[in-house]
């Protein structure tokens, strides 16, 4: 039974369901401009978030070819890091998932994925505006 297990946990962690490859291949068959269309949504969430980060004191470089946005909040308000980085795991409406979870070098940063339209992370960044004005 432990070996089922971790067979199809191997399954879950290091591929793609195969329904979904098959999905994808016709997808990209039957729509070929669709990928090109895709393509253009990462920049604009990006830019999206990471305006929305400098207006409300939080700037940081656009990234060039990523769908994640590393910020370190620690130049944000001095020594809160810690804070900031505890409301954007579990108390502000907008969330960020802590950098220390992917090693020493994700340590002091929060990553956001961009993975929402803009009118979602439009509402997470006034819930992280919220959640820094708490600890203001």
């Amino acid at each position: 039974m432990v070996a089922a297990l971790a067979r199809l946990k191997s399954y879950l962690d290091y591929g793609t369901f195969q329904p979904i490859q098959i999905a994808s291949i016709v997808a990209m068959n039957e729509a070929p401009e669709y990928p090109r269309e895709v393509n253009g949504d990462l920049p604009r969430r990006r830019d999206t978030l990471v305006d929305g980060l400098a207006r409300i004191g939080w700037p940081i470089e656009k990234p060039k070819g990523t769908m994640f946005v590393w910020a370190a909040p620690g130049g944000l308000r001095g020594d809160s890091q810690p804070r900031v980085r505890q409301d954007a795991r579990t108390g502000g409406e907008g969330r960020g998932l802590t950098g220390v979870g992917f090693g020493p070098g994700g340590e002091g940063f929060v990553r956001f994925a961009l993975v929402e339209n803009e009118q979602r992370i439009g509402q997470a960044l006034r819930g992280i505006r919220k959640a820094l004005v708490k600890l203001g």
